[in-house]
């Protein structure tokens, strides 16, 4: 039996797809949830001499259950850019692992494929706020400035559709989008066809209105802070929001903090754009966090914790 698990964000779900379309399992059972869904190894950990492939979550996350997967006979591949740590060492263990802030899991897997499908990592890319990687690879490709428009939107749309603190915030359950992409060889067919992005452009339309609503959080430097409060639309634009913003101010810090029902906080950090280094290592100092260089969080950190963390970014980014 074969297992594809996957991170329910733009970039998970794209490098599965290039995956697939050159090697197809159609028999494959289907892991993923929301973006920071990302201890998926858990489900499966009672798994035995079956075959999975991984796209886009921790390996360090998942130590353990890699481990206990790895001990029961199963094999596995392994395609990620977030921080790994030690990397067992066993035969059944198949990696790509690049955590360089400069790449993503979708063109990790472009590469692999030498570029059969490389429309659709240009959408993971643009979706993991990599524009000028996935500006160069769509320039590379010759595409129009209107193809390139539209991968992009693409990518950024099934980016908003994954945030979220459980299924119930998002418009399609990760599955249901990677599903709805399995059938297309060409992205500019879906894009014209799928009733989907309909969906998900005025969802991410009225979210945006909202979270532009919200002011600044006040702070001392050059670095960017947002309070949301506790709703749906923003856990939903947490991640776009915070892109969005990085964009606007290339040598700031960002952090987006959203209160979770339990009144933690959830936060959202993207490293200046300039300077992509140190978010995970932000991250990692408070509870529930981790994440890569250049984009990282924190999935409930105590509110007492909030002066802690705000004088951390500005001694991280001064």
């Amino acid at each position: 039996m074969h297992f594809d698990i996957f991170n329910g964000d733009a970039d998970g779900i794209f490098a599965l797809h290039q995956i697939r379309l050159e090697n197809p399992q159609p028999s494959a059972s289907l892991i993923t949830g929301v973006k920071r869904d990302i201890a998926l190894l858990s489900r499966v950990a009672d798994k035995k001499n079956c075959s999975f492939s991984i796209f886009d979550i921790s390996l360090d996350s998942n130590r353990y259950f890699l481990d206990t997967l790895l001990a029961n006979n199963n094999s596995v591949e392994y395609f990620d850019h977030h921080f790994a740590g030690n990397i067992p060492d066993s035969p059944l263990l198949q990696y790509k692992i690049d955590v360089s802030p400069e790449t993503c899991t979708s063109l990790i897997v472009n590469n692999l494929i030498k570029g059969k499908n490389s429309q659709w990592a240009i959408c993971g890319a643009f979706g993991d706020n990599l524009h000028q990687q996935a500006q160069q690879l769509a320039d590379d490709s010759s595409l129009t400035e209107l193809q390139t428009q539209q991968l992009q939107e693409m990518g950024e749309l099934f980016n908003y559709n994954g945030y979220g603190s459980t299924i119930a915030d998002l418009h399609f359950h990760p599955e249901e989008l990677y599903k709805a992409v399995h059938d297309f060889q060409d992205p500019f067919d879906f894009f014209t066809s799928s009733p989907i992005l309909s969906t998900l452009r005025k969802g991410f339309k009225d979210d945006l209105a909202m979270a532009l609503d919200q002011k600044e959080y006040p702070v001392n430097g050059k670095n960017r802070i947002y309070l949301f409060p506790n709703a749906p639309w923003a856990r939903r634009i947490q991640g776009v929001f915070s892109n969005l913003k990085a964009r606007e101010e290339t040598m700031a810090a960002h952090a987006l903090i959203v209160e979770n029902e339990d009144l933690t906080l959830r936060v959202s950090v993207r490293a200046p754009l300039a300077d992509r280094r140190d978010a995970d290592t932000l991250c990692k100092l408070f509870p529930t966090g981790g994440g890569r260089a250049a984009a990282a969080g924190i999935n409930s950190m105590p509110a007492s914790m909030l002066d802690d963390f705000l004088d951390q970014l500005n001694t991280v980014y001064p």
